[in-house]
């Protein structure tokens, strides 16, 4: 079944980042990455643009995190007007067209996608109604005065389904929701009749 998975990793203040900070903010525990490395969305082709794309690339090339390697192994799909095949990460393809054009094409395919990272492109992806599931893990932290990268800013109204929810370590939240777009507030949506 052809499924787009929006897919973040946050602060409780909602950063993707932060400054000084290690990547999981430190956190990462073995149950959770027990999960985040068997989890069955490993076989998704990855989305991202090229500012995630430079970023996991040169973690993928530097690290010796089984992670990254089985990350290199999965086909990924950069949306950039600036980077040019070949391109160092093995398995990815650079798209400069559309990526809302290109993602309902490769979903009317039956492709089933995740993203990585990539702040703009699922937010892009959302307002056009091609997200399928939105994935959140929430570690304890908040940041901020050092946080980067706030996540929901400029992000439409939307409302969201809990499909899932866990507990990683005693102290991750996974939330996984269907999201719906709203064009208003609550109570103020044209009915769907």
């Amino acid at each position: 079944m052809s499924e787009l998975l929006v897919d973040f990793i946050i602060s409780l203040d909602g950063y993707a980042s932060a400054e000084g900070w290690p990547g999981y903010w430190g956190l990462e525990g073995p149950e959770y990455v027990s999960w985040r490395d068997a989890s069955p969305e490993a076989e998704h082709t990855i989305l991202m643009g090229a500012t995630t794309y430079r970023l996991m690339a040169e973690f993928a090339a530097a690290s010796d995190d089984p992670s990254f390697a089985s990350l290199t192994e999965l086909p990924k799909v950069v949306f950039s007007s600036t980077l040019r095949e070949p391109v160092a990460w093995a398995r990815t393809r650079v798209v400069r067209e559309d990526p809302v054009e290109e993602v309902r094409a490769m979903k009317a395919d039956g492709a089933s996608l995740r993203t990585i990272g990539s702040l703009t492109l699922c937010r892009s992806l959302l307002e056009a109604g091609l997200v399928d599931r939105f994935r959140v893990v929430v570690f304890p932290v908040i940041t901020g005065k050092t946080g980067r990268e706030r996540i929901y800013d400029e992000y439409p109204d939307v409302a969201l389904e809990l499909l899932e929810s866990r507990t990683f370590d005693g102290r991750l939240q996974l939330l996984d929701y269907r999201p719906t777009v709203l064009t208003g507030p609550p109570g103020t949506q044209p009915s769907q009749a």
